[in-house]
């Protein structure tokens, strides 16, 4: 959160885009709670009030007291502000550090773990162009749409975890990705036509790297195996796996053997169902011309 230049006026909490720490998430309230007590036990060393404080960071004084009570976690400038206003020569700066494993939520740092270590991929999204295939503009596009509205901090939330997991795509050596997609993603012009031929190029792009393969599922298919919802099967290297879909234990993550050969035989009877991915990267283009 910054002051208004003209105004002079220091914003509130309702807009500080910094987010609140989900109680159930205990490593993330540990965290949280230690930056905070050192905040506060450096701001009274220095003998400043925690509206003097926020007023020299240009945050309201419940800002101050929400980030020093673990309950707030604050953007990295909060931080780097704080160092700056008490003369900690970097070290409260160093602690974004340490937010940063935290920054997102609980659910979202456990799929990111999965898929940081997974060495192949499976996913089908019947709705949206998959999460890790999608462009930044696109991704915050879609959650700008959602209704009932996210917050700004919600959106920016969101957004920085989403585009955090793209990091999959860097590992080396890099792991097997298959992605299905269904065809009127690519053709529903979401965000307006020029965001959609960008989200085009980027998908060619994409199903051009190593390890990555891009099927297309034409909506002129009679038989589709994916008409429960989506699908999402991550392989490690010791040959154990996790998957997760709607219809199987609510959504919730599952190892189990038979629940697994369920989500494998959809996803394989999906895969046979679709384009090949030469097909597919051929009608992906032919879908950039029709934009």
């Amino acid at each position: 959160m910054s002051v208004d230049s003209d105004a002079g006026q220091l914003k509130g909490e309702a807009d500080e885009p910094g987010r609140e720490v989900d109680p159930d998430d205990e490593w993330g309230v540990a965290v949280v709670e230690t930056v905070g007590r050192q905040l506060k036990l450096r701001r009274e060393a220095a003998g400043m009030r925690a509206a003097d404080f926020g007023r020299a960071l240009g945050y309201g004084e419940d800002i101050v007291y929400k980030v020093e009570g673990g309950k707030r976690i604050p953007r990295p400038e909060y931080l780097v502000k704080a160092d700056e206003v008490l003369g900690a020569d970097g070290l409260i700066a160093a602690m974004n550090e340490d937010l940063e494993k935290v920054r997102h939520p609980k659910k979202v740092r456990a799929i990111a773990m999965l898929e940081s270590k997974a060495v192949e991929l499976q996913l089908y999204d019947p709705l949206n162009i998959h999460g890790l295939l999608q462009t930044p503009e696109y991704a915050r596009a879609l959650l700008m749409m959602r209704r009932p509205a996210y917050t700004a901090s919600e959106v920016e939330r969101f957004f920085a975890a989403r585009v955090a997991r793209k990091s999959v795509f860097e590992r080396d050596p890099a792991p097997e990705l298959g992605f299905v997609l269904e065809e009127w993603t690519l053709r529903r012009p979401l965000g307006g036509k020029a965001m959609l031929r960008c989200q085009l190029e980027h998908l060619l792009e994409t199903g051009q790297l190593r390890g990555v393969e891009l099927q297309v599922m034409p909506m002129d298919r009679e038989e589709h195996a994916g008409v429960d919802g989506s699908i999402e099967v991550l392989k490690f290297a010791d040959g154990t796996a996790v998957g997760r879909s709607p219809v199987v234990a609510n959504g919730r993550p599952v190892s189990d053997a038979k629940q697994l050969r369920i989500l494998e035989l959809r996803y394989g009877i999906i895969r046979g169902q679709a384009l090949t991915p030469r097909e597919s990267a051929a009608f992906i283009e032919q879908a950039l011309g029709d934009t």
